[in-house]
């Protein structure tokens, strides 16, 4: 059964003429077809006053972004449902943005919807986040609904084909929503970017293309997503990547519930004690015979600081008595999780 929440906002026509961004002037068309995105930087004719910054006409930004609005017109289907899986992250973040955006501008029938999967492997803290960045998009219908991969035996398992079996179930509860209407022609989004599509490890990109999700950032590196996401005032653009906490559990290492709320809270005490910020990378990894493994960036690591602050702070005896672990130590990040088996039935 999907339990939802629905957060819908007051919908505002969007300026063809606006300060975008740094300050920067974009004016552009959108065509209503949904295959044709028409865009015409003028150059002439156009007058700002009163502003304190330099203003350029067309700038690498917004035709970045100019060019993503185009390709995401070409993929949705403005006279049926869109549906945006969304996490929170900046890729995903940035989807809802185009997504939304581009439909607004066009004569549409159909609804955009960006729906957040809730449950045990998702951090509070992301959660707010996401909430956060879906209020700032005006206009922006948006749901929540709980998902059940946690009782599944794959993905209970971890081993290796976990992320194939959560996406599965995610995507699966997305068209549920829209079969409850009859809406056979709805379109499935994701924040897919094309780092992603270069690694093999992501067996969840099966699920993607047995759902024929549309990925309007499967070709966009991270890099241009972070400039898009601030030119566009998305508050995430420079957040660290923030995976579920499943990803954290080594290979075998069982996905429960206990598992994933170690991490959680390992997590935040971590984040609590250094005063991270929200660009710094860390993760609490759960190894084999119950060891916790505390990753970060090299600059806390190498300071004798953090070292004497963990000391104080009683590291070892909150993870050990407070969280269940044998052991703790501390290690440089690295992105990424365990190695993935490969799965079959993907097209």
């Amino acid at each position: 059964m999907l339990r939802a929440i629905r957060q819908s906002f007051a919908l505002q026509p969007l300026s063809r003429l606006q300060i975008v961004g740094n300050g920067y002037l974009s004016l552009s068309t959108m065509s209503a077809n949904r295959d044709v995105l028409a865009e015409e930087n003028y150059q002439a004719n156009v007058t700002v006053t009163k502003t304190s910054k330099n203003i350029g006409i067309l700038t690498p930004e917004t035709e970045l972004v100019d060019n993503l609005l185009r390709h995401t017109t070409s993929l949705l289907n403005p006279n049926s449902s869109n549906i945006i899986a969304y996490s929170g992250g900046v890729d995903s973040s940035l989807v809802v943005k185009l997504v939304h955006t581009a439909f607004t501008s066009l004569e549409a029938h159909g609804s955009v919807r960006a729906v957040l999967g809730i449950s045990n492997a998702v951090p509070t803290t992301q959660v707010d986040l996401a909430r956060r960045v879906a209020r700032s998009i005006e206009g922006l219908d948006y749901i929540e609904i709980s998902t059940d991969e946690g009782t599944d035996p794959i993905y209970l398992a971890n081993e290796g084909e976990a992320c194939f079996a959560c996406k599965t179930h995610l995507y699966s509860a997305l068209k549920a929503i829209v079969s409850t209407v009859g809406d056979n022609d709805s379109v499935l989004f994701n924040g897919t970017n094309s780092d992603d599509r270069s690694d093999t490890s992501r067996v969840g990109l099966v699920a993607a293309s047995n759902f024929s999700v549309a990925s309007p950032l499967s070709f966009t590196p991270k890099s241009d997503i972070r400039r898009a996401a601030k030119h566009l005032g998305l508050e995430n653009w420079n957040h660290a990547a923030s995976p579920c906490l499943r990803s954290r559990l080594a290979f075998g290492i069982e996905a429960t519930g206990k598992h994933l709320s170690m991490v959680e809270r390992g997590e935040n005490w971590i984040r609590n004690v250094f005063d991270l910020n929200v660009s710094d990378n860390m993760r609490v990894r759960i190894l084999a015979r119950n060891r916790a493994a505390v990753e970060l960036d090299d600059r806390f690591l190498q300071s004798n600081h953090y070292a004497e602050l963990l000391h104080n702070k009683g590291f070892e005896d909150f993870f050990v008595k407070n969280l269940g672990f044998n052991g703790v130590f501390l290690r440089a990040f690295k992105s990424g999780g365990i190695a993935a088996m490969k799965v079959k039935g993907g097209k």
